[in-house]
């Protein structure tokens, strides 16, 4: 392994070549940006496979221990001359994918449960049962009475909800014992959407001002990469446990569900086309909810899509050309995803404000709803203004 005093040369060396690199290339480098990036991340990948190799290389069995404090053989006669190990492991390169394609699956499913497709099921069990409407022997019939019986093998709806409050924050039930409510998700969740949106919008402008459109924009990739990188580690404390099979049981659970509402002699009791207008059909008539279908449903797929992208290693590429050509995957379903949930009052686009504060009590107030189901609690009040209503924010009073 390489000591103190090698690992500074190197370190000068790699220095001295990017000093040289740059002013034998000035010239192109003003006429092509690009040439920069390249360049660099040429630099870079020399820099990493030695680092790559040193930390291959097993270290002695003392550890260095009597170079550096002066024992036996091998004791060293100067600092410069001890080992020096390079670094360890970056933490945001050890994340699972799995566990993350897990969690996009669950908020999949989470969007689904808050459409109402599980409880539109429930309600024609219910009144299958009861014998109040006209089925007997259709396919549909026989579905509901096989989802009926195989209920006692799967997880409950308690389980479910236990788990979108551990895994989201989302709802009030409670988790389970030695776990907490992911309280952060969803304002990462909203921060990183808005930076992929701001980013892209970005990407757009550029293009129209510019002659060539496809050059780099100028939109900052690393606000991005930081904003995506809290969200997945977020995801990662709470991907543990049974979320990975629960998923892939409800998965073929709303798979079953989907189908039964889509059976013909079903539709045709509601006089609907699709499943969906059955699930409308008997969220009007039997809950008297406002429908939510197609906002919830784009946010599913939206989110999803983002959450998978998110488990790959795309987040860590440092060329600007390549970062912008993975974003672009998921650039429209950010976009898409920001406009369904400010549609529904659960998220607000950051035009002016591209941070989001660490400490949550420092975040600024905002007339958004979270996507917990309770009510926000009403500001503080000191004992000068006690008894009168708050200033209006922005003109919206909260």
């Amino acid at each position: 392994m390489a000591n103190a005093q090698e690992y500074q040369a190197f370190l000068d060396r790699i220095a001295a070549l990017r000093e040289t690199v740059t002013d034998r290339l000035s010239a192109q480098l003003v006429a092509d940006p690009q040439l920069a990036d390249v360049l660099t991340k040429q630099i870079d990948d020399l820099l990493r496979s030695a680092v790559k190799a040193d930390l291959q290389q097993k270290p002695p069995p003392d550890k260095g221990l009597a170079q550096l404090v002066g024992i036996g053989e091998q004791a060293a006669d100067a600092l410069g001359k001890t080992r020096l190990p390079q670094e360890i492991e970056p933490y945001d390169e050890s994340v699972s994918a799995e566990r993350l394609v897990a969690m996009a699956d669950l908020y999949y499913i989470y969007q689904h449960e808050m459409v109402g497709v599980f409880r539109a099921v429930q309600k024609l069990q219910e009144l299958f049962r009861a014998g109040a409407v006209y089925l007997s022997s259709g396919a549909g019939a026989y579905a509901l009475y096989q989802f009926d019986r195989r209920e006692v093998l799967r997880y409950t709806r308690r389980d479910r909800l236990a788990a979108y409050r551990r895994a989201f924050g989302y709802g009030r039930s409670p988790v389970p014992t030695g776990s907490r409510a992911n309280s952060d998700y969803h304002g990462l969740l909203e921060h990183f959407m808005n930076q992929v949106a701001l980013f892209h919008r970005d990407k757009r402008i550029a293009d129209v001002v510019r002659e060539r459109a496809y050059d780099p924009s100028f939109g900052s990739i690393a606000v991005v990469r930081r904003a995506g990188l809290d969200l997945r580690n977020n995801l990662k404390f709470t991907s543990y446990g049974h979320v990975n099979v629960l998923r892939v049981e409800v998965m073929q659970l709303l798979d079953e569900a989907y189908r039964i509402l889509g059976s013909d002699d079903i539709k045709r009791l509601f006089g609907a086309d699709t499943a969906w207008d059955v699930v409308e059909i008997v969220l009007a008539q039997y809950f008297g909810e406002r429908l939510v279908t197609s906002p919830r449903q784009r946010m599913a797929i939206a989110g999803r899509e983002v959450l998978r992208w998110l488990a790959q290693p795309h987040l860590l590429q440092t060329q600007r050309a390549n970062f912008e050509a993975l974003l672009l995957e998921i650039a429209e379903s950010a976009e898409e995803w920001l406009t369904s949930a400010q549609s529904l009052g659960m998220a607000s686009r950051q035009e002016d404000r591209r941070t989001f504060p660490w400490d949550r009590s420092r975040a600024p107030l905002t007339t958004t709803r979270r996507d917990s189901h309770r009510p926000t609690p009403p500001p503080s009040r000191s004992p000068a203004t006690r008894g009168r209503a708050p200033a209006p924010l922005n003109g919206v009073r909260v």
